[in-house]
């Protein structure tokens, strides 16, 4: 049964207040009682005039206005329908009621359960035994053919006898019903109408409380007050089977441990290249603990035998690197570790056509021009591309070249034809900060770096702001050469994507990336804390819908409402995201998805930790451990 509060009454009601004068007022002369009971009520209707002024609870969660209509209840803004389940099938399956759970959609559901005395319902049953032996009997009798409903109807009845005798079952009187919430008209009716049509197809018939809108929009209230009463006869067993919080299993036999269901603490195991593709995104705050997520993918992947390959803003993978043993390449003007924008891919083992990759490497380093020189018009755009053309033709590398055995042109051999042609003046201008001024340590070198470890770690830290997005764009070109050379399973970890995301150039050069990797089997990471950056643009919108893999933990107040549009979040999994802790937050892997909780092992914990103080103590505890030795 609903709980029912008792009925207290309020201090301050009238007839209780005078009801508990009379006691005192006995003895008293009717002047002196007339003049207490005028006291009295005057106190009461100051009482009242003051309450009336005073902003309850009901105030505060009340909202500015209610209609009700026929079939729905209208809030303030906001459209309100409850569906009621009137028939089930003979049989249920377990959480039958669970993709009403994840439906994207604002919902509450109420449950109410009145349990049914077991002599009450034997009588009633015994009754319904006699005469359904009787209309079998009769049937035999007169030579009709049997009825196989009746014949299943009475083998029900005796086993459901048999079950409540002995205790196995117990017989309630069961009431489901559900209210869907929408902003818009047309939304509700379709939603509703989804609904129907999914549970229609598992047999379980419901209606639309109409001209009780009302009462089934309280009846599904947190107040326990069922004011619809249509209720269904129903043993423990099926209803057991409709407890609605199912969650979605993440677990499969293969693929690395990435944390632990909330739902049901069972383990979250995926193989990120068991899907459509191998992509993921990653959006967070910043200390809500992405790095510590991925670095903990980072470790595990490496065990199966996968490849890394980061690119590190702030150095938060060098401890990772030294305690793997990985390679850690500092790109800074000073830095000896140079990489060459005018590389090609170097195929091994498939058929490829030269041309092709010329025509690539000028689109490609045309995007990286275009961020190092700003804006560039039509016809300059067309002397860039005669010219990229020119310079790989003054190196050889034409159709008929051998790959393998060229030598790529560097940035000056380029400025040198720039300065041969016509109308070029101001793109020399630009480019000779790159050449010869301040920037010429960066792009103007032949490749010194090699990616010969299974982790290879790429800081851009010391490098300054300006030239971030050009190093970045410079390295995942380099990246994405290697790749194409020779087909591994590989991740490529781009922290802090939004750098790339600032230019329509670099922003449009890793989609491209994004939707051709799949097919040299690697998988991209893009990682970033500024999900309004990156989702404002349409790249950044298409890279998320390309990314089979998602990851989402605590995000800011400001960012939820576009974070829930793109992923298409339930009002509670916003404010999941917005409660939620350090390594806390929500996990999508195709279709499916899940609360995450992020776990590590102390061993792993001491490899990825990011916490500054704790990487502090691991510094003077080695450098105590060395000084001992």
């Amino acid at each position: 049964m609903p709980f029912q509060p008792p009925q207290t009454p309020s201090p301050l009601d009238p007839q209780r207040v005078l009801a508990s004068g009379v006691g005192l007022q006995k003895g008293l002369t009717k002047e002196q009682l007339k003049q207490r009971q005028a006291e009295e009520q005057q106190a009461l209707q100051e009482e009242k005039i003051y309450r009336q002024g005073v902003a309850n609870i009901k105030d505060l969660v009340a909202p500015a206005s209610m209609k009700v209509d026929s079939s729905f209840v209208q809030l303030g803004d906001v459209y309100c329908r409850t569906l009621f389940v009137v028939t089930y099938p003979r049989y249920l399956s377990v959480g039958w009621a669970s993709p009403l759970i994840s439906l994207s959609a604002q919902l509450d559901i109420s449950m109410f359960f009145y349990p049914i005395p077991a002599d009450v319902i034997l009588k009633q049953l015994k009754r319904k035994v006699g005469i359904l032996e009787a209309q079998i009997g009769s049937d035999a009798e007169s030579g009709k053919p049997r009825d196989p409903i009746n014949e299943t109807a009475l083998r029900d009845i005796e086993q459901l006898r048999d079950d409540l005798t002995q205790g196995v079952e117990h017989f309630f009187q069961f009431a489901f019903y559900c209210t869907f919430y929408s902003k818009d008209r047309a939304e509700l009716d379709r939603l509703t109408a989804s609904v129907e049509s999914t549970f229609g197809s598992m047999l379980i018939y419901t209606k639309r409380a109409f001209f009780q809108a009302e009462q089934g929009f309280n009846s599904t209230m947190p107040l326990g007050n069922d004011e619809l009463q249509i209720s269904f006869n129903m043993s423990t067993s099926p209803i057991a089977s409709s407890f609605p919080f199912t969650s979605a299993e993440l677990s499969s036999d293969n693929g690395i441990l990435y944390g632990v269901n909330r739902h049901n603490n069972s383990l979250i195991i995926f193989d990120r290249f068991s899907l459509q593709n191998a992509n993921a995104v990653i959006f967070a705050t910043s200390g809500a603990g992405k790095s510590y997520a991925i670095k903990l993918e980072i470790l595990r992947s490496m065990m199966l035998g996968v490849e890394v390959i980061v690119i590190d803003p702030e150095m938060e993978y060098k401890h990772l690197s030294d305690a793997v043993g990985g390679t850690y390449i500092s790109i800074s003007l000073a830095s000896r570790a140079k990489i060459n924008p005018f590389d090609l891919p170097r195929p091994t083992g498939e058929a490829f056509q030269v041309d092709d990759i010329i025509r690539s490497a000028v689109i490609t380093i045309k995007g990286l021009l275009r961020l190092m020189l700003g804006s560039v018009t039509a016809a300059e755009d067309s002397l860039l591309d005669r010219a990229l053309l020119e310079t790989y033709a003054k190196k050889d590398i034409t159709s008929t070249s051998n790959l393998q055995e060229v030598e790529p042109p560097i940035l000056q051999d380029f400025q040198d034809i720039l300065e041969g042609m016509e109308g070029t003046a101001e793109l020399i201008i630009k480019l000779k900060k790159y050449t010869e001024g301040t920037f010429a340590g960066l792009l103007n070198s032949p490749t010194t770096v090699q990616m010969n470890n299974q982790l290879v770690v790429f800081s851009v830290r010391d490098l300054e702001d300006e030239l971030r997005p050009l190093a970045i764009y410079t390295i995942i070109n380099y990246i994405w050469n290697v790749v194409r050379s020779q087909r591994k399973k590989r991740m490529l970890v781009i922290d802090e994507a939004w750098w790339l995301m600032q230019s329509e150039d670099s922003a449009k050069f890793i989609f491209a990336l994004v939707k051709r990797c799949r097919k040299y089997y690697l998988g991209i990471t893009t990682i970033t804390q500024d999900v309004n950056d990156f989702l404002s643009s349409p790249y950044g919108q298409a890279i998320v819908t390309n990314s089979s893999m998602q990851l989402l933990l605590k995000q800011s107040p400001a960012a939820i409402d576009l974070v829930a549009r793109t992923f298409l979040l339930t009002q509670s999994e916003k404010y999941l995201l917005l409660e939620s802790g350090v390594g806390e937050g929500i996990f999508f892997a195709g279709p499916k998805h899940a609360a995450i909780q992020i776990v590590a092992s102390y061993g792993e914990d001491q490899i990825v930790t990011t916490n500054p103080q704790q990487l502090l103590d691991i510094e003077a505890r080695k450098r105590a451990s060395e000084a001992s030795s």
